[in-house]
């Protein structure tokens, strides 16, 4: 690589510094001269190395030669033959991407000088990759890593606080200690089969946080996270949200282990106002308890279904919900006591005996505006018939409390697709 592009400007300079330097004669003054072009020559051959619009790295002599440059004003690839352990010291900031692909040689990379990447970190398919070591990385565009089976762990000294987003899947990786970001658009981990741990300060997700299908004992926390745009955790086995306020999106559990599920200063998921964003926990077999206190509002559905451990729901404060109300499972009858108003469809079925009459009184007079479905049967099914009835085998005396719920089973990524969904329930 550097062939190509050192050799000639050396060659280029060389001939004139020799040139200019023969005419300028002996004399001290102008020796210092002739020091004062050959550094400037110095400075322009290694401006060319440090300005490609890519650096190609193919062995480790490759990753030395950019050793003179602060900044790298283009991309550093490391090509598909690069062998053994590569070091890149020297270079503070890589002004593009930085990127290691399909290469089945490389097993260490690193750097004790690197901070910025201000495009893409790309890894992907390096099958004996199982060094990453950074001494001083602090923010990066983008993290796009895949398929790094060899790789049980990041060695970064000072953890990575900034990137745009961050997607991580199919590694060996046993935990991400060395990413702790402040912020963040997008955070996608998933497919990690030997992932335990992740916890990360970050206060805010502007577009995406999803965890999904990682080591079935992952314990996810985010102690500082107040704001999100939507939210998808699924296979995992604990989640810490102590600080989370609003999601503006939606909010899905599906298919985790854990027991129960804290979000005591949660007050909205959605908008109420365009009806989007939904709140589901769907097929989560030991869930026994949900606790979020000061929940007000679901914009979308809301969603409690196949929960087989959950015996009993209560939102004291919920009001309102913009999509459809859809519970199922061998639950008591739900305590919603401030619940007045539902945009959407009414289907709560539970195999425990539930008391619909209040219920029933709410979709009687306005507060539930679409089809309405309660009754306690023996095969509790999630969704809405398409006829407004209603049915208990208790007779007790109703207490003022509902499930609102979409008929997914499914979040992708958090999007609320349930909104759409729901809408049939009208």
């Amino acid at each position: 690589m550097f062939s190509k592009v050192l050799l000639p400007a050396l060659a280029v300079v060389g001939t004139a510094a020799a040139a200019i330097c023969r005419g300028l004669g002996e004399d001290p003054s102008s020796r210092r001269q002739q020091y004062r072009i050959l550094t400037a020559i110095s400075l322009a051959a290694t401006n060319a190395v440090c300005s490609q619009a890519t650096a190609t790295i193919n062995s480790a002599a490759d990753a030395t030669a950019l050793a003179d440059c602060k900044t790298i004003k283009g991309d550093v690839v490391v090509s598909t033959t690069a062998p053994g352990i590569i070091s890149l010291d020297g270079p503070e900031e890589i002004n593009g991407d930085l990127l290691i692909e399909n290469n089945g040689a490389i097993t260490s990379f690193s750097s004790s000088s690197l901070t910025t990447i201000t495009g893409t970190f790309g890894l992907s398919n390096l099958t004996l990759l199982s060094t990453l070591q950074f001494a001083v990385l602090d923010k990066i565009g983008t993290i796009n890593w895949a398929a790094l089976p060899a790789l049980p762990s990041l060695t970064f000294t000072n953890a990575v606080s900034s990137a745009s987003s961050v997607t991580i899947t199919n590694t060996f990786l046993s935990t991400l200690d060395g990413i702790n970001l402040n912020t963040v658009d997008t955070l996608n981990i998933n497919n990690n089969n030997r992932l335990k741990t992740f916890s990360t300060q970050v206060g805010n997700v502007t577009t995406l946080l999803n965890i999904d299908s990682n080591g079935k004992n992952l314990d996810v926390s985010f102690p500082n996270l107040i704001w999100a745009a939507n939210m998808t955790f699924r296979n995992v086995s604990s989640v810490s949200i102590p600080s989370l306020a609003v999601v503006n999106g939606s909010l899905g559990f599906y298919e985790n282990y854990f027991t129960s599920l804290n979000a005591p200063n949660l007050t909205a998921v959605g908008n109420t106002a365009n009806g989007q964003g939904g709140l589901a926990f769907v097929a989560n077999p030991s869930l026994a308890n949900i606790t979020i206190p000061n929940l007000e509002a679901v914009g979308g559905a809301f969603q409690i279904a196949n929960n087989s451990a959950l015996g009993g729901i209560s939102f004291p404060k919920l009001t309102q919900v913009g999509g459809a109300i859809d519970f199922s499972g061998n639950f008591t009858t739900p305590e919603l006591p401030k619940l007045n108003d539902v945009k959407g469809g009414f289907n709560m079925q539970s195999t425990t005996s539930i008391d619909c009459s209040g219920f029933k009184s709410e979709h009687d007079s306005g507060n539930i505006q679409g089809t309405y479905t309660c009754k306690t049967t023996a095969n509790a099914q999630s969704g809405t018939s398409s006829s407004s009835s209603s049915s208990s085998s208790s007779s007790a005396t109703a207490s003022k409390g509902a499930a609102v719920s979409y008929g997914v089973n499914e979040a992708v990524m958090g999007v609320s697709v349930v909104g759409s969904f729901l809408s049939m329930l009208l």
